[in-house]
This record gives C-alpha cells, sequence and structure tokens, in this order.
C-alpha cells in the first residue's frame, strides 16, 4: 500500500463511484473515460484491492470499493467544509461544523429514537453538531461503529460479551410494554386482555429479535398463541399497518401518548412483566462525546423517568 494517498485518484473513484459509469464521471470532471479510468486503476494499484466490479452498463463499488467509498464520503465533506469554514460561510464557534453519526438499529421504535435524539436539537446552538442518522441491522451498525464509521449505535438489545468487537452498552433506560389498535379492534380485544390476544390478529416484530422473545414467552406463560398476520423487521413500517387497523401491535409504554396520537390507535392493554430497555453502543466505557452525554441524560431524566432501571446504569462490556 502507497505510504501516501493520492487525493486526486481518490476523487476520480469517488466520481465514478457516485455517477455510475465512466462516461457520466468524464461529463463530470470534464476529462476522458481513458485518464479517469487509468487514475482508478492508479488507487486500486496503490491500496492493493479492486474497487470497482461491472453490473451490466454500471461500474458498482466491490465490497472494499464500499467502505473507501465511506472514507472518501468523510473526507470530501470534511473539504468542503473547511473551504466553507475559511470563507465564511459556516457559523461556528471556534471550530469547524461537527457532526453526530447515529447508528439506529430497525426494529427500535421510530418514536423512541426522535424522543431519544430531540434534546440534541434543542441545543444545537450551544452543541453545534449535525446529526446523521443511518438505520440498518445492529450487527452492521456495530461493525461500523467499530470501524470509527459511526459514534454511537442505539439499539433495544446489549452488544453479546462474546463478541471479538471491543465495545460498550450504556443502559438509556427501560419501559413496558402496551399493546394498542384502533378504536374497532381495541373495543373488541380489550375485555378479558390479555386471555383476549388468544386468535387475535397481530403485528409482530421478526423472529430472533428481543422484543419477539418477550413476546413469545409471555404468550406461552398465558397459553394464548395470537393470529399473526405479519411480521416486521421496522418497527415503523409495522405501526403503519397497524393505524390501518390491519391488527394489534406492541409498543414502548413510555411513548404511549404519541403511538395513540400519530397512529390514530388506543390503548388495548399493558402486558405485566414484558420490558423493553434502550441501549447507546459506543467505542468508550465511559460516554465523551457531549451530544451522545445529552442523548443519555435526557433519556434517564425525563424519557424513562417513571422507570426504574433494573440493571446498572454504568457502562457494560460487551468485549
Amino acid at each position: 500500500m502507497a505510504e501516501w494517498l493520492n487525493y486526486h485518484h481518490l476523487l476520480y473513484f469517488w466520481t465514478v463511484a457516485r455517477e455510475g459509469g465512466l462516461a457520466p464521471a468524464s461529463a463530470k470532471l470534464r476529462l476522458s473515460p481513458q485518464a479517469i479510468s487509468s487514475q482508478v486503476k492508479a488507487l486500486e494499484e496503490a491500496l492493493g484491492e479492486a474497487l470497482f466490479e461491472k453490473h451490466g452498463r454500471r461500474l458498482v463499488p466491490t465490497e472494499m470499493g464500499r467502505v473507501v467509498l465511506g472514507f472518501a464520503d468523510e473526507i470530501f465533506t470534511l473539504g468542503r467544509e473547511l473551504v466553507d469554514t475559511v470563507r465564511g460561510q459556516v457559523a461556528w464557534t471556534g471550530g469547524r461544523s461537527h457532526k453526530l453519526h447515529v447508528g439506529v438499529a430497525q426494529v427500535v421504535p421510530k418514536l423512541i429514537c426522535w424522543r431519544l435524539i430531540e434534546p440534541i436539537f434543542k441545543r444545537k446552538e450551544e452543541l453545534q453538531f449535525t446529526v446523521v442518522c443511518r438505520e440498518d441491522s445492529p450487527e452492521r451498525l456495530v461493525a461500523d461503529l467499530a470501524a470509527h464509521h459511526l459514534d454511537v449505535v442505539l439499539t433495544d438489545a446489549p452488544v453479546s460479551p462474546d463478541t471479538s468487537l471491543k465495545v460498550f452498552n450504556h443502559l438509556l433506560g427501560e419501559c413496558g410494554v402496551s399493546v394498542f389498535g384502533v378504536a374497532a379492534l381495541a373495543k373488541q380485544y380489550k375485555k378479558g386482555f390479555p386471555q383476549s390476544l388468544n386468535g387475535a390478529p397481530m403485528l409482530l416484530p421478526t423472529v430472533g429479535t428481543t422484543l419477539r422473545r418477550s413476546l413469545d414467552l409471555m404468550f406461552d406463560e398465558l397459553g394464548v398463541r395470537p393470529t399473526i398476520v405479519g411480521e416486521f423487521e421496522d418497527s415503523a413500517l409495522m405501526t403503519a399497518f397497524g393505524r390501518e387497523g390491519f391488527g394489534l401491535f406492541a409498543g414502548a409504554a413510555a411513548i404511549a401518548h404519541e403511538i395513540e396520537s400519530q397512529f390514530e390507535c388506543q390503548r388495548v392493554g399493558d402486558l405485566s412483566g414484558v420490558r423493553e430497555r434502550f441501549y447507546a453502543v459506543t467505542l468508550q466505557r465511559k460516554l465523551q462525546h457531549p451530544a451522545v452525554i445529552v442523548l443519555s441524560e435526557s433519556a434517564r431524566r425525563e424519557l424513562f423517568k417513571q422507570q426504574r432501571p433494573t440493571r446498572p446504569r454504568s457502562a457494560r462490556p460487551a468485549g
């Protein structure tokens, strides 16, 4: 690998990846496709990795190409910020504008995410952070955190201590779980709850998720068998179907009022013994990022203030 990175080569690679091929990149850069191709090959030789593969007429980044593209995005974004700052186009106080890169696990309810991140927006003048959110599976997000592409990952389960990645779980809080449904369903299944859930149409998280395991265990203990009409990785999609009346769905009790208002639903009942916990996963044993500290303190002081954690609040190592 070359000791020094040629940023012109990186720029040509970045443009080809963003434009989808040599021809559009050529028009963008006002260079011949042959010249751009040779520069990209030079970068591949310097890195010792193939960065593109052909898909029909398009050039698509390889797996390593996607990694390099992620770094290139950050490098050239920083370059633009530097120029804007020097030209006085960005308001700042003592340094360049900052970004908080947040990874959000797909299973975490969007209303919970909003309540967790909202305090940072409320203090944007003080913190001077731009929030960049990315949604994906917990496994991929934690891998990106370990690669320093993210500052924090918000998830509903701690990272296993068996992982080889050195990350730390910070419990933000916990709350009970309630069942919601449109008015007609709520009226039908409220009487005799939770035994009334036997045969009831339900929208559930996919098998293997933390909440699904808790719900399945509760169903077994109660001896009820709901009719599963849909399973979802994305909590927002599940609640969207719930709003249309396709089935009952479970939601965090801490945001019950928001669920009822936003999704035009009613609370059918509370599931005794079922809890949801939410974590911030970071690379530090003690929270250091000022925006993440604000997020954590607000979660414990406001969002989950009426719920007493059953685990210590200190960071729990995952590896």
